[in-house]
């Protein structure tokens, strides 16, 4: 238990009242309840009842931080003094990482996997149990997986926040049989199917395919910004694509044909500054699929991907370069694409054709 003096009463010249007290031979001065969760503002009253209000808070203080209370820094997320329990410190964790610099999509991932975990919690204390009770609603290896890898990641930062041990190094992933996105044998047919269904999905599957770009986020992002000025490379910087590096993408004279360039600023498919929803395209490959008489059993979006990268090797005939276009250091790792902006490897020349 932390124990600190009663606090003392002050006055500043507007007649504004506070309270202090001092913790580690560091003074410290309070206006209000917020920093303990409290509603008394002593301020907020005619100044003839802020001495009986201060005094109400002076109270209220020395009872909350004697009794074990958090008071972290102001403006700031340091403890001051007191403990933190683990669902405090979680929930912490969450709020340092939704701060960062990631996709809205993970940090609803994050949001989600905290949100889960702190349903399934007895108590303020985390335990190897809550855990597996929040990642037993899942029997499909890859939720599964993907579950544990945001718990993990929330952990990680409650461990510098204070959080005694990481619970899930103790559970193992669930095991996943490898599967890949089915590659088109028929891409032309493909693509002009889907380009009498959807002008905008018929873009986007060409450049998934020609650029080797993913759908959802990058390709669904683009603004004509992101392309030179003769609309010949796309260069996107590291906070918008997965690699997190800055990239350099030839793109292909049949993609290049189709591009009429506007606004910088504005995004390639929505014609303003606003990009299509995050399941725009996912929602129209759904639909696409009921209606496709050429589809087959496995072939997503990605497939133009995992199609395109072959395309390469056959054109290339090197392994080197199809890893590097990918990203991998082996060919049968699932795709991804040129990392490096300083590594300009590939060439017009070597991007798939139809």
């Amino acid at each position: 238990m932390n124990t600190i003096n009663y606090p003392k009463i002050g006055c500043t010249k507007d007649q504004k009242v506070f309270i202090y007290f001092y913790i580690n031979k560091k003074r410290y001065r309070l206006f209000n309840g917020k920093r303990i969760n409290s509603n008394l503002d002593p301020n907020s009253y005619p100044i003839n009842k802020r001495e009986l209000m201060v005094k109400l808070l002076a109270a209220d203080i020395y009872k909350y931080l004697n009794s074990g209370g958090v008071l972290s820094e102001y403006r700031g997320k340091k403890i001051v003094v007191g403990k933190q329990n683990d669902l405090e410190i979680l929930k912490q964790a969450l709020e340092f990482k939704l701060n960062e610099s990631f996709s809205k999509s993970y940090k609803k991932e994050l949001s989600y996997a905290y949100k889960s975990l702190i349903s399934n919690m007895t108590n303020k204390s985390l335990s190897k149990e809550d855990v597996i009770k929040t990642l037993s609603y899942y029997q499909n290896s890859s939720s599964y997986n993907s579950l544990r890898k945001n718990l993990n990641a929330l952990f990680n930062k409650a461990i510098e926040l204070g959080l005694k041990e990481n619970p899930i190094n103790s559970i193992k992933k669930m095991r996943v049989k490898a599967t890949l996105n089915k590659p088109f044998k028929n891409t032309a047919e493909i693509l002009n199917e889907i380009k009498d269904y959807n002008y905008k999905l018929y873009l986007c599957c060409l450049m998934t395919f020609g650029c080797l770009l993913r759908p959802h986020r990058e390709i669904r992002e683009l603004t004509w910004g992101d392309f030179s000025n003769d609309l010949g490379f796309i260069n996107l910087s590291g906070d918008r694509n997965k690699s997190g590096r800055n990239r350099i993408v030839p793109v292909p004279s049949y993609i290049k044909n189709l591009l009429v360039k506007g606004e910088s600023n504005h995004n390639i498919f929505s014609g303003n500054a606003n990009p299509l929803n995050e399941d725009y395209f996912k929602t129209l490959w759904s639909r696409f699929k009921q209606k496709s008489k050429l589809l087959e059993t496995g072939q997503t979006l990605y497939s133009f991907r995992h199609t395109g990268a072959i395309e390469i090797f056959k054109r290339t005939g090197s392994i080197t370069k199809l890893q590097k276009a990918m990203g991998h250091s082996s060919i049968n790792v699932s795709l991804t694409y040129l990392r490096g902006l300083e590594v300009a490897e590939l060439v017009e020349e070597d991007m798939p054709i139809i």
